[in-house]
Parts: structure tokens; sequence; C-alpha cells
């Protein structure tokens, strides 16, 4: 049998995107709370992702919206894959922590307030991840605009998300930006 480069590097980029998410799943957490979710997105849904990027550039940025969200949307454009990593909301029940300046976990809860902590271990996942996607030598880049249209789309509404776009190509697409 005869694999092109094309077929394997395809085939390389959604078993780092897997190594990635798992990655993500084993990172450390905070009090051993695991609310990490991950998802991968490729194809018409990646394009689809790239779509709200720009939709939400041009609703919250007016004229200025490609300086930001569109250049991201064209870097979603040019992956191969997008790995998605979420965090549920929730409290660590810790007492006088104020991380979140609102003095315990209930008083944040109250107020509704969201616990430092999820964010501590979303970026610990986030770091997972990039250095899962580095150590198998693939172009990869954080963006917190593809979290904003994760957020914004059917299958992401009920977590925080921060994205991760992967490339195998000649060139990193996300080098020159």
């Amino acid at each position: 049998m005869i694999y092109t480069g094309d077929e394997m590097e395809k085939k390389a980029v959604l078993e780092t995107a897997a190594r990635m998410c798992a990655a993500a799943r084993t990172a450390p957490k905070t009090r051993h709370i695991d609310g990490i979710h991950t998802l991968v997105v490729t194809g018409e849904e990646k394009d689809a992702l790239a779509d709200k990027m720009e939709e939400i550039g041009k609703k919250y940025f007016g004229d200025s919206w490609q300086h930001w969200y569109g250049r991201d949307a064209g870097n979603v454009r040019q992956a191969d894959a997008v790995v998605l990593i979420g965090i549920e909301k929730s409290y660590r029940g810790l007492a006088h922590c104020n991380f979140c300046d609102f003095g315990d976990c209930s008083s944040c809860r109250e107020a509704g307030g969201n616990c430092a902590y999820i964010y501590v271990d979303l970026g610990i996942a986030l770091s997972s991840a990039a250095l899962a996607a580095h150590r198998e030598l693939t172009d990869s880049r954080i963006y917190a605009s593809i979290g904003k249209a994760a957020g914004e789309m059917p299958y992401g509404c009920e977590y925080k998300w921060l994205g991760i776009a992967v490339s195998v190509s000649g060139k990193d697409p996300f080098f020159d930006r």
C-alpha cells in the first residue's frame, strides 16, 4: 500500500489533535476537580467557526474587525483542525480564598461570579495541549477569539472555551501576523 504525503499529514493532524485532547484531560487541576471538555473541529464545522468569528468581529469592532477577528478567522481557515478546550463553571469550595474577590466560594456563587481557579485549570490544560502539539512538530497557536466564537456555536454554549489552531504545512500559517 502507498500513502501520499497529503494523506499522512491529514492523519497526523487528527492524531495530534487526539493527543492534545488527552493532554488537556490529564493536566493537573485544582482540588482534582475536572471540568475540562475538548472538541476537535475540521472541514465545514471549522469553516463555520471562522464565519462566526468574522460575524463577532464585525458586530463588536465595526470597521476595525479585520485587525483581530478577521485575521484570526483567516488563520482558522488555513488550519487543518481546531482543538477547543473548555471549562465548566464550577466552584472549588475553598474558605477564605478570595482569589475571585468575593471572599469565598459561596459568596462568589451568590454574586454570579466565576471561580478564578477554573481559569487556572483552563490555562494549564491549554499549555499541556500546546506542548503536545509542539512535541508532534505541528504548528499551532492559542486563540481567545476562537473561544468566543465557540461559545456562540450550538455545541459550545455551556462552557468557557479557548481554541488552538493546528496545521501541518510547509510554512506556519500562524507566524506572520
